[in-house]
């Protein structure tokens, strides 16, 4: 909003506008260290195999593997990754106090067809020199991938940006699952669902299970591609992701559809011959 090439107003001036200290206007974030990277990257690698740590037992294992790390450093670049525990527990995860939350709908419901729920979720990618974060739109029923968009924030944009692409390309579904993160519950990403008539839906705090089926997409694109190989730049990482996700959605069998790909499951926009249902019981199951 600050524009240094204006002719008449000064920065100063400006800033004093916009109710804005100028500390604010110059002030350039510092990247983490090196250290910092490589131990986000362990704790990365150790939250996929063990979700439901905090940060008190990942400092002991990181202890235990001969790294010395206190709590607090731990707990801050865990919050910077976006990961949290998933074991139940109150009043730990706050949307933004000013962003309106939806009750979730998808519980004992049968979800038998492409387009009846998509859901969304953001993940976080470890590189060279820094990391991304990650969001992908995904169809519930066939696991195919519709859409996904990287962006070096936690803002709001990137999220509303990939849901309208998979709206454009493939329509409108009946129920849009999320987490309750500040992304999700924002105006605009809310006001695009409810413009296009989709109701919306949103898992129960600490309730990792309501979302659990792109928590497993996480889980593949890390081990098959993530930490496979070093990225060093945002379009190495960007052509890693675009040829794992085509990969995922048309040569990858998925062994709930009898090694079916997802993609041919959506596109087919029907319940292939001899699978079930998968309501929400079975899954929990």
């Amino acid at each position: 909003m600050v524009d240094k090439t204006h002719p008449e107003l000064s920065i100063r001036r400006q800033c004093r506008i916009l109710k804005l200290y100028r500390s604010t206007y110059y002030y350039e974030p510092i990247g983490e260290s090196p250290a910092n990277l490589a131990l986000m990257r362990r704790i990365d690698e150790l939250f996929m195999e063990l979700p439901f740590f905090g940060s008190r037992q990942m400092r002991n294992t990181l202890r235990d593997e001969g790294q010395r790390v206190g709590r607090e450093r731990v707990r801050r670049l865990m919050r910077k990754m976006g990961l949290m525990a998933i074991y139940q527990k109150p009043k730990t995860s706050h949307p933004h106090p000013q962003h309106k939350t939806y009750p979730y709908l998808l519980r004992h419901k049968a979800i038998t067809k492409p387009n009846q729920v998509w859901c969304a979720d953001i993940t976080y990618i470890p590189m060279t020199r820094g990391f991304l974060y990650l969001v992908a739109v995904m169809d519930w029923h066939s696991r195919a991938v519709l859409s996904w968009r990287l962006s070096n924030t936690m803002d709001a944009d990137f999220c509303v940006s990939a849901l309208e692409e998979a709206l454009n390309r493939y329509g409108v579904p009946e129920i849009f699952n999320t987490d309750q993160g500040s992304q999700f519950t924002s105006y605009e990403f809310t006001r695009t669902l409810r413009e296009a008539g989709i109701r919306i839906s949103m898992d129960g705090r600490g309730r990792w299970m309501d979302n659990v089926m792109i928590e497993r997409l996480w889980r593949s694109l890390k081990y098959e591609c993530a930490y496979l190989r070093e990225m060093g730049t945002g379009s190495e990482l960007r052509q890693a992701l675009a040829w794992w996700f085509d990969f995922y959605n048309n040569r990858r069998p998925h062994f709930a559809f009898d090694g079916k790909k997802p993609m041919e499951i959506y596109q087919n926009r029907s319940r292939p011959e001899g699978v079930p249902p998968l309501a929400w019981n079975e899954r929990a199951a």
